[in-house]
């Protein structure tokens, strides 16, 4: 299909159940009760025909709500990025780059937005230009959670300043979410949860710097729906057919903006 509407008479095409099996989504004929039974949607309407074909190069099918990526060449993961690891494919300075561990990968993957070297954690890889394109613009909303080490003791107020917002040179920021977890070293050490949606250049540790609590250690943990979970540091693995269709979700309800880094 080239259109938007389904249709189950076109000699074109490819037949629905065919296309969603070869995805991994199901076996053939449990994908024609999930028709049947109105769980898919092709280009965002309901199909209940089982003769229904499409094109699997323009047509956008989502199961049960969450998207399906029906090009099996399109490659998806997620990196625990350690320190000292500069966010590029290839390092002008020499410095260690991520080639070091997208070298055995039988495809060439990219970065989706940045972190800085001395930032640590979640970092996802992909071949899938248009949901980077989306992933890494702070004006899709698409959520990062950091947990980062400070000196000094962190207050409520503190806390309080962060999501009320903070004015840096290049204009204002607010957290989306902040709280306090720990204490440390005799209150030498704060550890904090950050949560925001900004792109901006190393944003984090300058809200925290802007606050008198400089950044010690920082870590991102989440990265919209993702989660480093017990990933260790240097860990690569390819996302899980859930977790590809959470970020194609996300990036399809998003179609027709424009790009940004992010950096933190």
């Amino acid at each position: 299909m080239t259109t938007d509407e389904p249709n189950a008479d076109s000699p074109e095409g490819v037949r629905l159940q065919k296309v969603l099996a070869a995805a991994g989504v199901a076996s053939r004929r449990v994908v024609e009760n999930y028709i049947v039974e109105g769980r898919i949607e092709v280009n965002g309407r309901v199909v209940t025909e089982l003769g229904t074909r499409i094109d699997p190069a323009t047509d956008h099918v989502s199961v049960d709500g969450v998207a399906v990526q029906l090009d099996t060449a399109k490659r998806y993961y997620m990196l625990n990025k350690p320190r000292g690891v500069v966010s590029s494919m290839r390092d002008e300075q020499g410095r260690p780059d991520l080639r070091r561990f997208t070298d055995e990968l039988d495809e060439r993957v990219y970065n989706v937005g940045r972190l800085d070297a001395e930032t640590s954690g979640l970092l996802v890889l992909t071949n899938d230009g248009e949901l980077a394109h989306v992933l890494a613009h702070p004006s899709f909303g698409v959520e990062k959670t950091y947990i980062a080490k400070v000196k000094g003791r962190v207050t409520p107020q503190v806390i309080q300043r962060l999501k009320n917002g903070i004015d840096l040179d290049d204009g204002p920021i607010a957290a989306d979410k902040a709280r306090i977890l720990q204490q440390q070293a005799g209150e030498r050490h704060t550890m904090v949860e950050l949560t925001l949606h900004s792109g901006r250049n190393r944003i984090v540790r300058r809200m925290l710097d802007a606050v008198g609590h400089p950044v010690v250690e920082l870590v991102r943990r989440s990265f919209g729906p993702l989660h480093l979970g017990t990933l260790r540091s240097g860990q690569l693995r390819e996302l899980t057919k859930t977790e590809r269709g959470q970020l194609l979700t996300i990036a399809r309800a998003a179609r027709g903006g424009s790009g940004a880094n992010e950096g933190s």
